[in-house]
Formats: C-alpha cells, sequence, structure tokens
C-alpha cells in the first residue's frame, strides 16, 4: 500500500524542530510561550492547504481538524494527538537537525560540541538502527523529537488519506496541543468540540511501542516555616527554615524511593525544585506509581518523615499540599478494550512486531482518558528525549505514518460494536 508513497514525514519533521516551543512551568498563561503559537499556525495552514477547511488554532494555542469520512458505515471517530512544546530541560532554541543517512551503527559525534557523543552501549536501540537515517540535533539543543515526531506523522498520515480517497475510514480529529511537557497539555482543551470516542496519542519511543498504562501521579508541595531573628542576637531564638528542609531531606531513603533506585512497575518519590530563605522554604515533589492507591501511602510516609523532622526543630511548622496531577489510564482502557485490540491490529498489520509497555511517566493521554476519550500511546521513534542525545529514525516515522493509516481503516472495517 505504500510502496509508492512518497513520505512527506521527515521533512516536515525537519522543518518543525526548527520552531522553537518549549514551554515554562513557571508562565501562569495558556499557552505557557506564545512561541508555541507560531508551530500551531503553521500547523493550522498546512491542513488548510490539504483541504481541511475547519483547521484552526484557537486563542490557548490547541490546533483542532477534522478529516471528512468517506465511508458509508457508522464508525466512532478516533482522533489523533500530539504535543507542540518541548521540554524546559534543555533548549529548544536554534536547534540544527542533522540527517545521518545510512548509519553506520558507530558512534555519532554532534558536531556542534565534540564531548556529546550518541554511543550504542549508552543507546542500545541504535544497534537495531544500522543502515536506516537517523536524524539528531547538532550538540547544542534538544532535537525536539518529543513530540514534532508525532506531529509530523499525523500531517503525513493526513497528506496520505488525502492523496488515497481509496482507503476507508470513519471521521478522524486531529488535536496538537501546548505545554504537554509541563502537565498542562489538556488544560484548556474543549472536547466537545473535538468530537471524538476514541483517541490515540502518538508519543512513545521504539517502533512497534504500545502503551495503554502509565503512572498515576500527584504533586506535593511542602513549606517549612522557620523563626526569623537577627542573627546577631539569634542564640535560642532562630529556626533557620532551610536547615529545617535540609534535615528533612537527608532522612528521605537513600536505596529506595528516588528515580535514581527504582525501574519496572516500582514508583517513587521525587523532589524537583526547592526555594527558600532562611524563613521559609518550599519543596516540590512528584509523586508516581502505577497502583493509584500507593500515592497515599507515599505521601503519608512523607507527611511523617516531615513530622519527624519538626519535632528536631521546636517552633518549625510545615504546610503540607497534595494536588492530583493525572491517573493510570489503563483504568479506563479496560472499559474499552476495541481501542488496545485495533492498534495492535494496526501494528501488525504494518509488519511490526509489538511492543506493549507501561509508561514510566505520563503522556496527554493520562488525563484525556480519565476527562472521556480513551488515549493510549503509539510509537513516534523519538529516543533520548529532553536532551542533547535526542535522535529519531527517519524509518521509524515512517512506520508510525503507516500504523495509523492502517488503524483508521481498522476502525472503518470493524465499524460500531
Amino acid at each position: 500500500m505504500f510502496q509508492n508513497y512518497q513520505f512527506t514525514v521527515a521533512e516536515r519533521f525537519i522543518r518543525y524542530v526548527q520552531i522553537d516551543t518549549q514551554s515554562d512551568p513557571h508562565s501562569k498563561t495558556t499557552p505557557s510561550t506564545e512561541k508555541q503559537k507560531n508551530l500551531g499556525r503553521l500547523l493550522a495552514d498546512e491542513l488548510i492547504a490539504m483541504g481541511i477547511r475547519d483547521a484552526h488554532m484557537d486563542e490557548f494555542g490547541y490546533v483542532y481538524a477534522t478529516i471528512a469520512a468517506n465511508t458509508e458505515k457508522k464508525v466512532p471517530v478516533i482522533c489523533f494527538c500530539a504535543h507542540m512544546d518541548t521540554a524546559p530541560d534543555c533548549t529548544g532554541k536554534d536547534v540544527k537537525p542533522i540527517i545521518h543517512s545510512n548509519y553506520d551503527g558507530g558512534d555519532i559525534i554532534l558536531p556542534d560540541d565534540g564531548t556529546q557523543i550518541i554511543s550504542p552501549a549508552e543507546h542500545p536501540y541504535l544497534q537495531e538502527k544500522k543502515g536506516e537515517d537517523i536524524i539528531t540535533a547538532s550538540g547544542k539543543t534538544l532535537l525536539g523529537a518529543d513530540d514534532k515526531a508525532g506531529v509530523a506523522i499525523i500531517l503525513d498520515m493526513a497528506n496520505y488519506l488525502y492523496a488515497h480517497p481509496e482507503v476507508k475510514h470513519g471521521t478522524i480529529k486531529i488535536l496538537f496541543t501546548p505545554d504537554e511537557e509541563i502537565g498542562r497539555g489538556v488544560d484548556k482543551v474543549d472536547l466537545k468540540k473535538l468530537g471524538a470516542d476514541f483517541g490515540y496519542t502518538l508519543d512513545a519511543g521504539e517502533r512497534g511501542a504500545y502503551e495503554d498504562e502509565t503512572f498515576s501521579a500527584d504533586g506535593v508541595s511542602i513549606t517549612f516555616h522557620g523563626v526569623s531573628t537577627h542573627p546577631g542576637y539569634a542564640k535560642d531564638k532562630l529556626v533557620n527554615a532551610i536547615k529545617v528542609a535540609a534535615a528533612f531531606l537527608d532522612s528521605l531513603p537513600k536505596d529506595e524511593w528516588s528515580p535514581e533506585t527504582t525501574d519496572g512497575r516500582y514508583g517513587f518519590v521525587h523532589p524537583v525544585h526547592i526555594e527558600g530563605i532562611a524563613e521559609k522554604v518550599t519543596i516540590q515533589f512528584i509523586i508516581r506509581d502505577f497502583i493509584t492507591a500507593k500515592l497515599a501511602a507515599y505521601e503519608e510516609s512523607l507527611k511523617d518523615k516531615v513530622g519527624d523532622t519538626l519535632k528536631k526543630f521546636p517552633g518549625a511548622k510545615a504546610d503540607f499540599v497534595v494536588k492530583e496531577q493525572y491517573r493510570n489510564m489503563k483504568e479506563v482502557l479496560n472499559n474499552y478494550p476495541q481501542v488496545s485490540e485495533y492498534a495492535i491490529q494496526a501494528i501488525q498489520r504494518s509488519g511490526i512486531t509489538v511492543k506493549q509497555s507501561s509508561a514510566r511517566g505520563g503522556t496527554d493521554g493520562s488525563r484525556l482518558s480519565f476527562m472521556g476519550l480513551p488515549c493510549p500511546n503509539i510509537f513516534t521513534g523519538e529516543m533520548a528525549f529532553h536532551g542533547k542525545h535526542e535522535y529519531v529514525s527517519i524509518q521509524d516515522m515512517q512506520k508510525s505514518v503507516e500504523t495509523i493509516v492502517n488503524l483508521a481503516q481498522i476502525w472503518e472495517q470493524s465499524g460500531i460494536r
């Protein structure tokens, strides 16, 4: 079906990653950075140029579009979703994408910083990519494959369907979101306007990867209040909140709980930000586990450690605030087995071995699932994301395009169930 098709995904991807769309966790606006709209406007224009008349970007930077059904069957409306922003962890300004054609299987030395070496020893998936065409950044920025690979794949899927009207499908919705990397990707999404029954995010890694389970997640904010006084006259009066916070952090387990000591299905408790002065210090945590009930257990243990620390510093006080972030999408997807069945069939129909796994993180689909749009995650080829060693295989992206075209066909062939 794709033998004579000229994929556009790589050309689109290379253009998109050169647009800086880094999100900002400290901003209170939506989107958190106006520059994300630069990509949103471009995508809406490209969709319109294909013939999608309702394509548009709203005031919050979300891009919506509809590929009309070309079948007489009654078919559920499916949505393909990807996020436009890149992570705050590493700069996404002035990205210089480089194609390493017919990759030879060795180290990839990035030209703008020779100390940045993408090695198969550290990135084992590269060992499977010999002979393929690899795109990297130049050594000074991240690449942006997370998730502009997903964006480009969805655009190429739309391009293919418009070029091949003989491929039957139901109504397909397209959604591009801002601010996914800072956990606010669906804060302002209009699901009524979107009008989809089921969705798929394009934001997973290795070829064949399919994720129908994510962490459940909470955020915890702990504020320690000390007693401030002039240090020259502080004896028996001063309670330094910085020292209280330091003692608390030092009390955390050294060989468990943390991301650096856990993997597989183990969750973690992770301090991600600290700020303050002698009078007041605030520590932000993220709490993660596949079993939602375990979050409360982690939080109670954390609260106990706060209490133990306060006993050592008479006069100090603390505030402990928990905020729900997202939940394990598996809890919703278990009720809609066809969503996973069809995705797995689509991957297999593309000649790929399915790598079904649980994501040690979350996607827009985590929250969308609990908002009423069951939404697992499909591979894009993006690897080593959030850093300068990020890379993607052009052939992986092309296989992802093929997969979601097959997926649209499978939904049409199955009809209402």
